[in-house]
Parts: structure tokens; C-alpha cells; sequence
């Protein structure tokens, strides 16, 4: 009878500390398990975006059909935060599991409107964590198979979930970068928006 307490003592133990040091993970990094199956969906994106699609896109030129949905469509990077992530089509939650996602209502780089990518920021590989330290005149790249779009950053906002209007058209290419905010809560949304100064 003593081992049997002694043995379930041991596990409530070990599970306590494996708990705690999820917890501290997640606090200071973040959520290993979700990680972990984030980076392996990540290597498959990269795969996908990497071969050769049946129709050769035109340098400098969006094609003329949507992305299918679930299908990798560019390589987001962040030259000053040290982060890149292969972007799928959809925000659905089983497509931010595989890194951020692309509104599928909203434009594609090269066409001068809004795109809007949409991302975790403490599970699944956590793409948009530190996306707050942006600050205005920042470099952000989104790397397409059709050429590379380089945008600057113009400003962050804290919105309401609700407020659907930072996706909205301005009149010229805009990247529009969303996440919940702030961090372990969605209780509001923290934006980046960012201008397109250089196209292939």
C-alpha cells in the first residue's frame, strides 16, 4: 500500500513540475507542445511554397486566380525581430495552427489594395509575438513566387475585436498584420500596418 502512495505521489509530483515549467515556457517564450507541431506544419508549408506551381507566375504580376484554401502563398519576414513564417490561405483555426494566415477576402501584394495576415502570438509557433516591438520605418517583407514585396511600417493600433474596418482598401498597397492582444488574452487586437515601398 505504501509503494502504490509512494508511486502516485511521484507522479503528481513530476506532473506538477512538467505543469509549471509549460507554464514558464509559455510565459517566457512560448507553448512548447503547440510549437513543436506549429514547426513541423511550417516545414511542410515551406516544402509546398517551394515547388514548382503547374502555371509559372509572372515575375511582378499576382495571378489572376485565389490561392486554394490551405495552400502556402509567401514567406512573411521580419528583418529587425529575426522571425520569418510561411503564410497559408485562411484564418480558420485550424489554419493558424500551421503559422499565420491570409484573410482570403483581401488582396493579394501587387494589386493595390489591403493584405491583411493574421497570426498567433503565444501558441503554434507564436509568429506575431513580438510583432509590438515594430516600430514606424521598419522593414517587412512578403515573399510571394511571383517576387519579393518590401513594406515600411506606418504605425500600431489596439483595436476591438470587432473593429473589421483595419482590413478595409486605402487606395494604395498596404499590409495589415492583426493579432490578439495582449498576450495570453483576446480580449482586443493589436494591429500593424505598413505601406509597400518596394515590388520586384
Amino acid at each position: 500500500m505504501k509503494a502504490a502512495l509512494r508511486f502516485v505521489a511521484s507522479v503528481l509530483m513530476v506532473s506538477g513540475v512538467l505543469m509549471i515549467a509549460d507554464a514558464g515556457a509559455t510565459l517566457l517564450w512560448q507553448e512548447p507542445v503547440s510549437a513543436y507541431m506549429a514547426q513541423r506544419q511550417q516545414n511542410e508549408l515551406e516544402e509546398a511554397f517551394a515547388a514548382t506551381p503547374e502555371d509559372k507566375p509572372t515575375p511582378g504580376r499576382p495571378p489572376k486566380a485565389k490561392p486554394l484554401p490551405g495552400s502556402a502563398v509567401a514567406q512573411l519576414r521580419f528583418p529587425t525581430l529575426d522571425r520569418d513564417s510561411y503564410v497559408i490561405e485562411g484564418t480558420s483555426t485550424n489554419d493558424l495552427r500551421k503559422g499565420p494566415g491570409h484573410y482570403p477576402d483581401t488582396a493579394l501584394p501587387g494589386q493595390s489594395k489591403t493584405v491583411a495576415i493574421a497570426g498567433h502570438r503565444t501558441t503554434y509557433g507564436a509568429p506575431f509575438r513580438t510583432i509590438n516591438r515594430l516600430e514606424r520605418g521598419e522593414r517587412i517583407d512578403l515573399r510571394m513566387r511571383y517576387g519579393t514585396y518590401v513594406y515600411r511600417v506606418q504605425k500600431t493600433r489596439i483595436v476591438e475585436p470587432t473593429e473589421l474596418s483595419v482590413t478595409d482598401n486605402v487606395g494604395y498597397d498596404r499590409l495589415v498584420l492583426t493579432a490578439c492582444h495582449p498576450l495570453y488574452s483576446a480580449a482586443q487586437r493589436i494591429v500593424v500596418f505598413a505601406r509597400l515601398v518596394k515590388r520586384p
